[in-house]
């Protein structure tokens, strides 16, 4: 079973994120790593991989540093990876992005395509959705554990009431959640054949894409305004010398938190 894994480059989450004051995108100058939603992803395809066969390929879109994130999912164990890298893609919103997966999908052959819930930048977590809808296939999202039958998926779907089994049969689009399994750390094996790859970076013309249909200009969401968050206020710490409970209770009575 061939599967693609849809990646994303982001902004180190010990980093602080900050606006380009200019045109309210995230500044990427800071550390960069792989979107630690999609190391689920990598490794849900990983295993599938080894219980039924296939090649598992990564794709990613984004910045030529992006080539870093993509390196550590095939020093995870992926075969192959497709980067499409364009300045004129700089800006792109969700849908655009979308957009741009499904025609990188549309390249080769597979059977699965697995996403990581969301990122960690955007958050949006449509992404997935959207891609499905442009390729025509099923979306099965929040997924906590699938499993394979053939060309038969059962998955369960996270819920805030528990989960919800479904069966479908391949093709089709995933979205895994944090916890679905852990992901392995390269190894330094994986490391220095990740460097051996095959890695395959594509522009807008490679692709044949509609340029007015990426970049900043075509974004149909826009950053208006933004500010920092107001500096968190100190706590209030109770002692407890024999009226420690009474103390919290009228904490959180006057909080009205209870």
């Amino acid at each position: 079973m061939n599967i693609a894994v849809c990646v994303k480059q982001v902004t180190d989450t010990e980093a602080t994120a900050k606006l380009e004051p200019s045109s309210w995108r995230l500044d990427r100058s800071v550390t960069c790593i792989l979107n630690p939603y999609d190391e689920y992803a990598v490794e849900e395809a990983l295993r599938i991989k080894e219980a039924h066969g296939g090649e598992v390929t990564v794709v990613c879109m984004g910045p030529e540093n992006a080539t870093d994130a993509v390196r550590k999912a095939l020093a995870m164990g992926a075969d192959s990876a497709v980067l499409v890298s364009d300045p004129a893609l700089a800006g792109s919103d969700a849908q655009a992005t979308a957009y741009v997966l499904a025609e990188a999908l549309k390249t080769f052959s597979w059977d699965l395509v697995l996403f990581g819930l969301r990122s960690t930048d955007g958050e949006t977590g449509c992404v997935p959705g959207a891609v499905a809808e442009k390729l025509g296939v099923p979306l099965l999202s929040a997924l906590s554990k699938v499993d394979i039958q053939g060309t038969t998926l059962t998955v369960h779907r996270e819920t805030d009431e528990g989960y919800v089994a479904y069966e479908c049969p391949a093709p089709a689009v995933l979205s895994v959640i944090k916890g679905i399994n852990e992901p392995r750390y390269p190894s330094m094996k994986g490391i220095m054949s990740a460097k051996k790859k095959p890695l395959d970076i594509k522009d807008v013309g490679a692709l044949g894409l509609d340029t007015t249909q990426v970049g900043l200009e075509s974004a149909k969401t826009r950053v208006l305004s933004a500010r920092s968050p107001e500096p968190r206020k100190a706590g209030v710490k109770v002692e407890d010398d024999g009226s420690g409970a009474e103390k919290i209770a009228d904490f959180l009575t006057g909080a009205k938190l209870v």
